[in-house]
């Protein structure tokens, strides 16, 4: 039976000032070190070929895309940004830290949003939505390989649901640049909506 491979990447790294801060919808170009990171990296390994690219539409990776798949133009989906932190967005864990909300947020509490942003809840409900909606698409069209260009919280959170094998979001943080693997068996995916993840990439390059 066909399989549908899926590749998350995560956008290129962002301005090193803004470290530590929660930068979600804040719509904040690469730095010029994350964009010399993904060339080296382009370079060095190897990104895997697709027949199309999600992208989400905040420039850290469109600009990624432009960079990795200078070829394709990508398809930007709204509903793939990184969580809106709202009036959190740009402070850090410390700057935040005597707010109450904040420590019930930090401790998972989904009923909980930052001011004028979105719960944990909200935010895994928009991306395993539209998740599911490519799942369907890619299926219904053939299109058998895919790239997906998004936030580390989104592909934490979208594989701590989906993904085989299980495992917290944390547990499947990677760097700017890196990402992960997932194949699609229709069966599978009927029947218990889950995905095989079955390596990190970019991969090694392949010696003759």
């Amino acid at each position: 039976m066909k399989s549908y491979v899926i590749h998350f990447i995560r956008h290129g790294a962002i301005d090193e000032t803004l470290s530590g801060k929660y930068i979600g919808t804040t719509d904040v170009p690469l730095s010029d070190k994350g964009k010399m990171d993904l060339k080296r990296l382009d370079y060095e390994y190897r990104y895997p070929g697709t027949q199309v690219v999600f992208t989400s539409p905040l420039k850290r990776c469109t600009e990624t895309c432009k960079i990795l798949y200078p070829e394709l133009n990508p398809l930007s989906i709204t509903a793939l940004s990184e969580c809106n932190f709202g009036e959190w967005e740009g402070k850090t864990a410390e700057e935040l830290k005597s707010d109450p909300d904040f420590e019930k947020w930090l401790a998972g509490d989904n009923s909980v949003k930052p001011p004028r942003g979105e719960s944990n809840a909200d935010f895994t409900r928009r991306i395993c939505r539209m998740f599911e909606s490519i799942v369907e698409g890619l299926m219904k069209t053939g299109t058998t390989e895919s790239v997906i260009v998004t936030h580390g919280g989104v592909i934490m959170t979208l594989l701590a649901v989906y993904g085989l094998p299980q495992a917290k979001p944390f547990e499947w943080t990677m760097d700017n640049g890196f990402g992960y693997s997932l194949r699609v068996t229709p069966m599978l995916w009927q029947r218990d909506k889950v995905c095989e993840v079955f390596q990190t990439i970019p991969m090694e390059q392949e010696t003759d």
